[in-house]
Order: C-alpha cells, then sequence, then structure tokens
C-alpha cells in the first residue's frame, strides 16, 4: 500500500495479466536549452516560434486582471508543473529518468507527447511554424531515439494546408523514424467578408477550420497519405483562449472542458464530413478531453439521424402540409385574426419555408456517410474513433457500458496519464486511480485491459502492424492484433 491507501503502482501491475501502455504522458521542454538546440537545428525562425508560445503566456500571466479584463485575455495557466514533488519534475524533464522509473510507475510501455510543443503547429506566421515543426520534431527524435523499447514519442505536424501536413509527415515517418503524429486542428482562418470590408477587424476575427466538415482545403489526401504510412491522425488541441473561455480571472473556468470541446468539433466534422465512410481502416485519437463527451456525441448523431434522415424530413416537408385540414381546424379552434391571416396566405403558415432552405443541394446532413441504416452510424463511429481519458476521470466508465450506449456499443477509451503537468501531483498514483473502477466495480477486468492496453494496441497497430516490433510488449501487442473484433 501507498499512503494513500492504494495498492502502488507496481503492485498492481504484477497482478495483471497484461501490459500497461500509456497512451499520453507528456514531457516538459526545458526552454532555455531546447530553444538554443532548435536554433541550431533551425536557424532563429525555428528558436523564435518556439519561444513566442512560451512569451505569449509570460506577457499574459505579466498583465494585471484589469489590463487582461479591458483586452478581454484569459488566465493563463500558472505553477502548471510538479514542484513540490522535485523528482516527478525531473523525471518529466529527463527521458533517461522516465525510463528507469517506468517499472516502478506501473507502466510498460509510454507514447509522449510534448508540452510547449503542443501548440507549435498553431503558430501563425508559415515560415516559422513550418521551422519550429521540423526543427522540434528532429530535436524529439533525437532525445528519445534510445529508448525506443519502452517509450514512442508523438512528431507535431502542422495542418494549415494539407500539402504542409504531408511533407512534414512523410519526413517525420520515413527519415526520423516517428510512428505516432500529433496533427493540429482547429486551424484559424480569416473570415473573406470581415478581411475585405473591415481589414483591421479581421486581425481579430477567424473561423476555425475543423479538417473534415466545410474545411478550406480538400485534406482526403493526408488522410490517404495517413492510410499509406500506417499512421493514425492523433489530436492534442485544446479551445481554452477562445469563444466562452475567456476569463482574464479564472484559469479553471478557462480549462474544464476546453480539450472535450475542441476534440468535438473535429471528431463530428470528420463523421458528418464522411471521412470514416471514405477511409474505413484508418483510426483516429483525440486526447486528454476524456470520453464523456464522444458518448454524448455518439447518442446525438443517432438521434439527429432519426429525426434528420432523408425519409424523416418528410415529417417536416412543408409541402406535406394538410392546408384545407389546417384552414377547418383554425376555422374552429383559432382566433380570427389567425383565421384571417392564415386564409390570406392560401392556407400556409409560412410561405417561403419551402425553398428557405439555405442554398442546399442536398437536405441530407449524413449524405458524406451514406448512411442506409441505423447500425451504420455505430460502424462509421466507433471502430475508427478513440478517446484519450486522464486516470482520475470516473466518467471512464460510461465508455464500457453497453446498456447506456446506444446500439449495445462500447467506446474506445484509452489510458493517458498525462504526467509531467499539474494535475498529477503524484505520478505513481495514476494507475492506482484507473485501478479504481475495476475496484468499485464501475467496470470489469476486461474492460480494464482494453483502457490500460488493448485499445492503444488497435489504434497504433490497425494500420501498422510492426508498430509495438522491438518493444518490451511486442509479443501481447501481436496477441490482440490476432483477436477478432469486438462486436
Amino acid at each position: 500500500m501507498d499512503g494513500s491507501g492504494h495498492l502502488s503502482a507496481a503492485r498492481i501491475r504484477a497482478q495483471l495479466s497484461h501490459p500497461v501502455i500509456d497512451a499520453d504522458g507528456h514531457w516538459l521542454e526545458y526552454g532555455p536549452v531546447v530553444s538554443e538546440q532548435l536554433r541550431r537545428i533551425g536557424g532563429d525562425r525555428a528558436a523564435e516560434g518556439f519561444l513566442s508560445i512560451r512569451r505569449h503566456d509570460r506577457e499574459s500571466l505579466s498583465m494585471s486582471v484589469a489590463e487582461r479584463r479591458r483586452r478581454r485575455i484569459p488566465q493563463e495557466a500558472f505553477w502548471s508543473s510538479p514542484a513540490k514533488n522535485t523528482r516527478d519534475r525531473a523525471t518529466a524533464m529527463l527521458p533517461r529518468l522516465l525510463y528507469e522509473r517506468l517499472g516502478e510507475l506501473g507502466l510498460d510501455f509510454a507514447v509522449l507527447y510534448p508540452t510547449v510543443g503542443l501548440r507549435v503547429p498553431r503558430i501563425a506566421d508559415d515560415e516559422r511554424r513550418r521551422a519550429t515543426c521540423r526543427s522540434f520534431n528532429v530535436l524529439t527524435a533525437d532525445y528519445f531515439r534510445d529508448f525506443a523499447d519502452r517509450i514512442t514519442p508523438a512528431a507535431v505536424i502542422p495542418v494549415h494546408t494539407p500539402d504542409e501536413a504531408i511533407e512534414e509527415l512523410e519526413y517525420c515517418t520515413r527519415q526520423l523514424g516517428f510512428k505516432v503524429a500529433m496533427f493540429g486542428s482547429l486551424v484559424p482562418r480569416p473570415v473573406p467578408a470581415i478581411a475585405t470590408e473591415h481589414a483591421e477587424a479581421a486581425r481579430f476575427i477567424a473561423w476555425y477550420d475543423t479538417l473534415g466538415l466545410d474545411s478550406e482545403h480538400d485534406y482526403d489526401p493526408l488522410w490517404a497519405k495517413c492510410a499509406e504510412l500506417g499512421v493514425a491522425p492523433t489530436f492534442h488541441t485544446g479551445s481554452r483562449r477562445q469563444g466562452l473561455r475567456l476569463s482574464p480571472t479564472n484559469f479553471t473556468y478557462n480549462h474544464i472542458g476546453h480539450f472535450a470541446t475542441a476534440s468535438e468539433a473535429v471528431c463530428k466534422a470528420l463523421f458528418l464530413g464522411g471521412v470514416t465512410r471514405r477511409f474505413p481502416n484508418l483510426r483516429f485519437a483525440f486526447l486528454e478531453g476524456g470520453v464523456g463527451w464522444a458518448c454524448v456525441l455518439y447518442a446525438d448523431l443517432i438521434g439527429h439521424w432519426e429525426k434528420r434522415n432523408r425519409k424523416a424530413l418528410e415529417h417536416t416537408d412543408p409541402r406535406a402540409l394538410d392546408r384545407a385540414l389546417l384552414m377547418d381546424l383554425v376555422r374552429k379552434y383559432g382566433s380570427e385574426e389567425v383565421t384571417a391571416a392564415l386564409r390570406q396566405r392560401d392556407g400556409w403558415p409560412d410561405p417561403d419555408a419551402v425553398t428557405l432552405i439555405g442554398g442546399l443541394d442536398d437536405l441530407d446532413d449524413y449524405s458524406a456517410c451514406r448512411i442506409e441504416r441505423k447500425e451504420d452510424l455505430r460502424e462509421l463511429f466507433v471502430a475508427p474513433f478513440y478517446f484519450g481519458c486522464e486516470a482520475d476521470d470516473r466518467i471512464n466508465a460510461w465508455a464500457f457500458n453497453r446498456r447506456a450506449n446506444p446500439l449495445g456499443a462500447r467506446l474506445n477509451a484509452l489510458f493517458g496519464s498525462d504526467i509531467g503537468h499539474f494535475d498529477v501531483p503524484d505520478m505513481g498514483e495514476v494507475l492506482p486511480e484507473a485501478h479504481e473502477l475495476l475496484e468499485d466495480g464501475l467496470i470489469t477486468a476486461g474492460d480494464f485491459r482494453d483502457f490500460t492496453f488493448a485499445n492503444a494496441v488497435r489504434l497504433w497497430g490497425a494500420g501498422n502492424p510492426r508498430f509495438f516490433e522491438g518493444t518490451v510488449v511486442e509479443k501481447a501487442a501481436a496477441a490482440v492484433l490476432a483477436e477478432r473484433p469486438a462486436v
């Protein structure tokens, strides 16, 4: 037992019949060193791109509340890395120390994402973004090269255009040996009408491209390249500085739900944009937002389809209205004013309704999905999508509840430690917290195996069966990939 009354992480791991894969840990870049290393690799543009991210946060945290309120700048995170637990701080900074401690943490294999680097693909300036991404990936590959049997890092892939994404993805996989790719998303784009009519305002007003529906570019070539290279796109984008998350005083207000909101937007766009129909073997992951939002989205997509599919729209088609019956009922039960108004409109409550459809050629919101039956929605949503969940989130159990999820579905929840960040005060407590779901009877042992191991294998191994070759989980991963898919 540890101080919290849990079995230790190592003890829990020893009792399991399967390995544990951390699908979303984090390493902490030491800014003064990393920025200079990036400068050596990619020149001043690369260093400046990285430093601009840190500078933005420092400038915001240096402002008074009054100034942030005046400019409506959100409160940024402060004191966001381990400090009192100095060994954990060092572990997040030093790959060799993390490698040494994995057994102590109950982890067999870890997929690591950056911290400052999460925002590198979102740098606005094109040349600076591409230089920083390239240099950061070269640096990351070098940092973790000696630990490949138990750790693999994620490359950062910019997606402002499909071409830049494809170029960086090919370089990272073919030249640097990356197996995991973190794609940018929610790309801010100028609104053309505003840019034309109000050039000054256009600097502050943007729409966010979700890459799957109504995108500025056709991203299918990128998804095709992912399928060719055996790469599962993963997204780790937040929405903390957007929309309703602009509190100038309260970081928690800005932080809660922001990963879920960003993930829902991209996931929904990929689905309704028909990406999972056109690329049925591609797998996508949305990290750190939990799975509750995905359960709601899945149910809502089915519910909306039932009311808005081609056949269902006949119930609300204005042309289906029996105007004579409506007039009879209005004369019998309505006021003289309503009767007179309806008679003037020849029995049409809204004469323009038939043509007021927003200029759409196809009224079916699900047309890109080519859905013929309700079960198609389950197949197009459940198999392709994976959802990164932190260990202490009790909502994780919802993913495995066939009775609650429509059509008896189990969603693909992924165990992600989030080590290195403020919400993990003790790395040794992560696996025990996840194990509480099993101890408390909220999930089964089979669910726990999927959560902490098998789902990660399926995510990355479905498109790349050799993903785990040469790792300590190679044999166990191969057994998972040989299993028949669950129905």
